[in-house]
């Protein structure tokens, strides 16, 4: 079932086109990323799709719903998290979240804060003023918030941003906790491209306001043909930076080490031409492409 439908999105400012006539569809319990350079369009979407920032033109059904006229309804069973938010700097973190869970109207909220600021490592800091937390800490407080309401469907907006990498970890795999528990459907933004093939069902590519690119992350990876070869030569690594130039591989030097970068089936080609030329590596690593690479490429693409 079809969570969220928009149709046709566009959003204009004066004469720039931020969202150009995107069409897209989010189902129940899936994880959609939704990705691209800066300036794609994909926060003002995000903030279409929260009522905050009113379309141009297209259309947006949510649980069935026309959005527009069941605003209300649809973002009670919505919520959302984004590095880039604030909440009243004044108050506790128990505090604030008291104060959404009572404006969501969360039955037994005491004990779902209770519950939540354990799961999100905040309960050591419940009794801070929030304008004392670190970058880190306003992150797990943002997203702690962003589930307080068991939400359908849930926006996330660079969620893991600010956080140490085990911090990070946590905040995924309770992601996708709640995905297969409760079948939240997410709309996922961010720029760690190791972080959404890890945990997104399907990405969208937006460049320039455009959908440029649809499908699952190894799906579009795999559009990227070539692979990096890194080649450790213990000794005569100048001649083989020569035999390179003279068939004009692409490569980069990092300290003893060779990277180059070449189509996945002529990996054997390259071997075979430094074996015949008496170069030996004494180590091998053959990166397959990623999906960092294709967002590298749609980049700096024109379009």
């Amino acid at each position: 079932m079809d969570i969220l439908t928009v149709t046709n999105l566009t959003k204009k400012f004066g004469k720039f086109t931020a969202v150009n006539n995107i069409s897209f569809s989010l189902r129940e319990g899936e994880i959609l990323g939704l990705l691209g350079p800066n300036g794609a369009g994909k926060t003002t979407t995000i903030d279409i799709l929260l009522g905050v920032t009113k379309p141009t033109s297209g259309k947006i059904t949510i649980f069935n719903l026309p959005f527009e006229e069941n605003r209300v309804q649809i973002l009670k069973q919505m919520n959302f998290s984004a590095a880039y938010i604030n909440l009243p700097w004044s108050l506790k973190v128990w505090e604030n979240l008291y104060t959404f869970a009572r404006l969501y109207e969360v039955d037994g909220f005491k004990e779902k804060v209770q519950k939540l600021m354990k799961e999100f490592k905040l309960y050591n800091l419940k009794d801070k003023p929030t304008d004392s937390l670190s970058s880190g800490q306003l992150t797990r407080l943002y997203l702690c918030k962003a589930f307080i309401n068991n939400p359908r469907l849930l926006l996330l907006d660079e969620p893991t941003a600010f956080l140490d990498p085990d911090v990070a970890d946590l905040m995924r795999k309770y992601i996708l906790k709640e995905v297969k528990t409760k079948k939240t459907s997410i709309l996922f933004t961010s720029h760690n491209m190791a972080e959404v093939t890890e945990i997104c069902d399907r990405v969208i590519f937006l460049n320039r306001g455009k959908i440029i690119a649809k499908d699952t992350p190894i799906n579009l990876a795999m559009r990227i043909k070539f692979c990096r070869v890194r080649l450790f030569f213990d000794e005569k690594k100048k001649n083989a930076e020569e035999l390179l130039r003279n068939y004009k591989y692409i490569f980069s030097l990092e300290g003893k080490e060779i990277v180059v970068e070449t189509e996945e089936e002529k990996v054997g080609q390259l071997l075979g031409r430094l074996s015949l030329a008496k170069l030996k590596y004494s180590q091998i690593t053959i990166e397959k492409p990623t999906l960092e690479d294709f967002f590298i490429k749609i980049a700096r693409e024109k379009i």
